[in-house]
């Protein structure tokens, strides 16, 4: 199998804890960072712009995409425009819907032309791909977020519609198709495997890294200590 060093798809880090963000900033097979407001809120942050300027201040030479959170188009550009003048190194996530299932193709094109680098998220359909990737400029750096993840919760394989997404990007050679919510470090090498450009990945699947290879006789053997120390630990007896 192949070792994280010969991957070709590009991981970046998905989360909003500024120590977790920091610890993997500094490691070299990061290659850029995401957050949204979700996982913002998980972290208990309360000032939104506090926090993404606090985090550029540690992260300047790497992408890193912040969300707008707003379900209005006028005030999604006005976020946009603010967030995108933080760093040269910002990309801004715009969903591909508003809440009321509005596509935001035309504030996508808008944006596009106005050389704002985006983050397009939470697509799940090749029609969204289609129509994001002929939305956006070509001169205009840019990632297409589709939720692979949340695509086999539903029971699909999101193998083959994500290979079919690279293709659609092919016209487009700087928007890169992310592999976003991935539920297993298994799915870092299914990214890999049909050519996805980059995968976004949580610090609790990141930490699974230094498994990549590992022999499976011993770790079968680990696994037997764990039952047995946590049984001995917990004081069964029968």
């Amino acid at each position: 199998m192949k070792s994280i060093s010969d991957l070709q798809v590009k991981i970046f880090a998905d989360g909003a804890d500024k120590a977790g963000m920091l610890e993997m900033y500094a490691k070299p097979f990061i290659q850029g960072l995401t957050t949204n407001p979700t996982l913002m809120r998980k972290a208990g942050i309360a000032d939104y712009k506090a926090f993404a300027l606090d985090v550029l201040q540690a992260i300047a030479d790497k992408p890193i995409s912040f969300e707008v959170f707003t379900d209005d188009f006028a005030e999604m550009q006005r976020q946009a425009l603010e967030i995108a003048g933080w760093g040269k190194n910002v990309y801004v996530k715009i969903p591909i819907t508003n809440t009321k299932r509005e596509p935001s193709y035309a504030l996508i094109r808008d944006l596009s032309a106005r050389k704002v680098k985006l983050n397009i998220t939470a697509l799940m359909t090749l029609e969204q791909v289609r129509d994001t990737v002929a939305a956006l400029d070509a001169s205009v750096p840019s990632y297409v977020s589709v939720f692979a993840g949340r695509i086999a919760d539903t029971g699909r394989d999101p193998l083959p519609l994500m290979a079919a997404a690279v293709e659609l990007l092919r016209p487009n050679p700087l928007a890169e198709l992310i592999w976003a919510s991935p539920r297993e470090l298994l799915n870092i090498f299914h990214a890999d495997q049909v050519g996805c450009h980059v995968i976004t990945v949580t610090n609790d699947i990141l930490k699974k890294l230094s498994l990549v290879g590992f022999d499976l006789s011993e770790y079968s053997l680990d696994t037997v200590k764990m039952f047995h120390r946590d049984a001995a630990d917990a004081g069964f007896r029968l």
